[in-house]
């Protein structure tokens, strides 16, 4: 089967999941997508046996899960998420966006990590505790693109629509890093100790920083040389793809150079060299672009299902991994919400619709999938799915409700709770 093939196949099953999603169920695009291939999935698996799991092993072999999604995919879900944030939303969150990103990430890495070392100790599962870090990690980051629209319709303040994409968008770059960095010391490549793990970060970060500001500039001069928005989309396309190859090439972090060059195109680009015709150009290219990745990851989500070897106690630990994500995901905002309000309000709910609209997705996706054979991958994908599925699909069609419930303006004289 040759990688054509395989695209075509993904791409006609995601574009008849969405038609049948759009004429039948009406659910948004990536929560119906995912939904659909996952009964697809276990109606195969109950109907067709060993026959259908041969056929979708098949196929997946021929996808190189680490190139396709950390090292193609990903930029351009970056480059699409942060092209449409406004700095000036940014800046006057960016205290609270910082922690909840960087200070948030890191606790909730931990904290699942050693939250699921001890649950699958006292299960009888033993993975060692680095390998659970690696798992709290790739699902530590938020990834709310199917809810965002759900909250404006449920007429969600602003500041959480801006707390919730802006805290997903740093992130991603931030639990990526982590990510890279454990899975080096659980396999041995990079040396564990505090210091050359602190140096690996910074490096990493402040060169991501910079690498995103100097591509981002170089490709802001070209916008504003020429008006002929085929070359301008096309001038983003290369910033994405580029961009992201050159850091990776000079050892920084590619997620959030992409995250930092597309915040200076979406503003300063948008503002000062771009035309109307381009703006609207650009947003809709790029609005395709995400919807349809984040769709093909979904689809991947219920195919692997097909391929992956479920044990009873894999289930038993992935319940237990939904309640821990949820119950750290709270503590954390919780915690840091609460420490921020000394300084500075938050509107009603803020606590209870960042918990539950911390939905994980297709990075979380991305990266167990792209976690090399053998030892405990199969554990961890496992995981992964039961955490990602009840996000999306429980939390995801929950949150409209959530958010009008916890949102509501408290009556005067009321002291707003968070």
């Amino acid at each position: 089967m040759t990688l054509f093939e395989v695209t075509a196949i993904l791409l006609v099953l995601t574009a008849l999941f969405g038609f049948i999603n759009v004429k039948l169920i009406k659910l948004p695009t990536m929560i119906g997508v995912m939904f659909l291939s996952l009964a697809t999935s276990v109606a195969l698996a109950l109907c067709g046996g060993p026959t259908a799991r041969h056929y979708a092993g098949r196929l997946l072999a021929h996808i190189d899960f680490d190139q396709a999604l950390l090292h193609g995919m990903l930029a351009f879900l970056l480059f699409a998420g942060s092209l449409n944030l406004e700095l000036n939303d940014l800046a006057r969150e960016w205290g609270a966006i910082s922690m909840l990103a960087v200070f948030g990430t890191a606790v909730s890495t931990f904290a699942v990590g050693g939250g699921l070392w001890f649950v699958l100790h006292w299960i009888g599962t033993d993975v060692e505790l680095i390998h659970c870090l690696v798992f709290g990690a790739l699902i530590s980051p938020t990834d709310p693109v199917a809810v965002l629209g759900i909250l404006k319709s449920a007429g969600a303040p602003r500041q959480l629509e801006t707390l919730m994409a802006g805290e997903s968008l740093f992130n991603d770059g931030v639990g990526v890093v982590f990510f890279f960095v454990l899975l080096g010391i659980a396999q041995g490549g990079v040396p564990p100790t505090a210091v050359g793990v602190a140096r690996m970060l910074a490096w990493q970060v402040a060169g991501g920083i910079g690498v995103g500001l100097v591509t981002g500039f170089v490709t802001y001069e070209l916008l504003r040389r020429v008006d002929h928005y085929q070359v301008e989309v096309l001038l983003t396309l290369a910033l994405a793809t580029g961009g992201y190859a050159l850091a990776e090439a000079v050892g920084v972090s590619a997620p959030i150079a992409i995250v930092v060059a597309g915040l200076l195109i979406g503003n300063h680009g948008r503002a000062f060299a771009m035309s109307q015709t381009t703006r609207e150009h650009i947003d809709t290219f790029w609005e395709l672009i995400d919807e349809i990745l984040n769709a093909v990851l979904f689809l991947l989500i219920g195919m692997e299902v097909l391929v992956t070897p479920f044990r009873s106690s894999y289930i038993l630990a992935g319940v237990a991994a939904i309640g821990l994500c949820l119950l750290v995901r709270w503590a954390s905002v919780f915690g840091l919400v609460h420490l921020m309000r000394i300084r500075r309000g938050f509107c009603p709910g803020t606590v209870t619709v960042l918990t539950w609209g911390g939905l994980r997705g297709g990075l979380s996706v991305a990266m167990a999938l792209s976690l090399p054979a053998g030892g405990h991958r199969d554990l961890l994908v496992s995981l992964t799915y039961c955490v990602v599925v009840f996000s999306v699909l429980i939390q995801g069609l929950t949150i409209s409700r959530v958010t009008r419930r916890s949102c509501r303006t408290p009556r005067a004289k009321t002291p707003v709770t968070v």
